[in-house]
């Protein structure tokens, strides 16, 4: 085997380890946070932290976390998902579409099956917002929000060689998932153990996803070398 790929391929087993190991751990988190809400262990954490964060609460923040939360709702992650997908794919990046599709695809249907599976209610909103109709445990805006700036985060990072712009679009993208998070806690729309569970879940579809495909892109490989 050539230095160079296997270079690369030392690389990609490397990954796969690392990603294995990130699900493995994001899932004991996501694990534990269940059972600690089940049992009602969190109600405490919850309360203290959603009031300390309704303690800063003021007019113009109160606008700035409405517009935010909106940057993770369903309406406006499925039409930007659909925009992603159509400009992958006329860029002719068909295996990024296909990725990025079916993160979203499965994101929502994670939110979905978790929700009914836990049946938690909702705590009573701030501000006089109607509580959603959906039940609150994970948070949905926090799991859409993850999977779909996270991996766009991933694919575009691949593309942009130039580490400042790789680290600007990285922090970018834990900004505004970190504050759509936040809004929705300041909201009162969910607990805190909603948002971080959201956040596990994400993370460990992301991973699953990546993990996947970089399974392929290995076979793919070791086909070519064969």
């Amino acid at each position: 085997m050539p230095a160079e790929q296997r270079h690369s391929f030392q690389i990609l087993s490397l990954s796969l380890v690392l990603g294995l190991a990130g699900a493995i751990a994001s899932l004991l988190l996501l694990s534990w946070l269940t059972e600690e809400v089940l049992e009602g262990e969190t109600r405490q954490f919850d309360e203290v932290t959603r009031s300390a964060i309704h303690q800063v609460a003021s007019p113009g923040l109160t606008t700035l976390m409405r517009g935010t939360s909106f940057l993770g709702s369903t309406l406006f992650l499925t039409a930007l998902t659909v925009i992603v997908v159509l400009c992958f794919a006329i860029r002719r990046w068909r295996r990024e579409a296909i990725l990025f599709a079916i993160t979203m695809v499965g994101a929502a249907l994670l939110d979905i099956t978790l929700k009914h599976t836990f049946h938690r209610a909702r705590p009573i909103p701030y501000f006089n917002i109607v509580a959603p109709s959906s039940y609150s445990f994970p948070s949905g805006h926090s799991l859409a929000s993850f999977c779909f700036y996270g991996a766009l985060a991933a694919i575009l990072t691949t593309r942009f060689k130039n580490v400042r712009s790789q680290f600007a679009i990285w922090s970018s993208a834990a900004i505004i998932i970190l504050l759509i998070g936040f809004s929705r806690i300041y909201l009162g729309v969910h607990y805190t153990t909603d948002v971080l569970a959201g956040f596990a879940a994400a993370l460990i579809w992301i991973i699953v996803v990546r993990f996947v495909e970089q399974q392929l892109a290995l076979r793919r490989q070791r086909k070519r070398e064969s």
